[in-house]
């Protein structure tokens, strides 16, 4: 019999651990951000790494880019429990540093793994370290709210939630993003 989707992210979680991934990373951060949502959610969020705060709880996107994504999914009338979310690089950077590209590297087997046992409709990228793991290549700035069929995978890349707290013009763009998501589930669904 086949392990539940719950024990299969429990087992990437550890594994992540039991082979040390990043263990300079692992060394100055205080919990391994892994994910949290719906497993049997449609749609997959992935940011970049976590912040101070999610270092803190373990928890994806919980400082104020979390809030800002709270908000964006609400104004789709989704929440947290509609999703699941999590990050290229599961351990803080010190300092809130971009990931390197030998961290995120590191870390993607384990990232492929968490996609395909959640098995979602849509991947949704924040940011272009998140974005280029998929779309090596593409530029966040052409790329954001365009869908992209990346093997298996529909890729829709937007504006990562901090760009818009630094960046307050982002906003509506971002929000505009957002609001093609149903549409865009709605017609990988009738692809199906």
């Amino acid at each position: 019999m086949p392990l539940e989707k719950k024990e299969q992210l429990e087992q990437i979680r550890v594994d992540i651990e039991k082979n040390n991934v990043c263990p300079d990373l692992a060394k100055t951060a205080k919990h391994l951000v892994f994910g949290y949502g719906n497993v049997d959610a449609e749609i997959l969020i992935i940011g970049e790494a976590p912040g101070k705060k999610e270092d803190e709880t373990g928890m994806p996107f919980v400082g104020a880019s979390g809030r800002l994504l709270d908000e964006m999914l609400s104004s789709i009338s989704l929440n947290r429990e509609d999703v699941y979310i999590t990050n290229i690089v599961k351990y803080r950077p010190p300092n809130n540093r971009d990931p390197l590209q030998s961290e995120k590297d590191q870390f993607l087997p384990y990232l492929k793994q968490q996609i395909t046992t959640l098995a979602p409709l849509l991947v949704i990228t924040l940011g272009r370290h998140s974005m280029q793991c998929f779309l090596p290549n593409a530029i966040i700035g052409e790329a954001h709210g365009l869908l992209f069929r990346v093997k298996q995978e529909n890729i829709l890349p937007l504006y990562h939630p901090a760009a818009g707290i630094y960046n307050r013009t982002l906003r509506e763009t971002m929000k505009k993003d957002f609001e093609k998501i149903p549409e865009i589930l709605a017609l990988i669904r009738k692809e199906k």
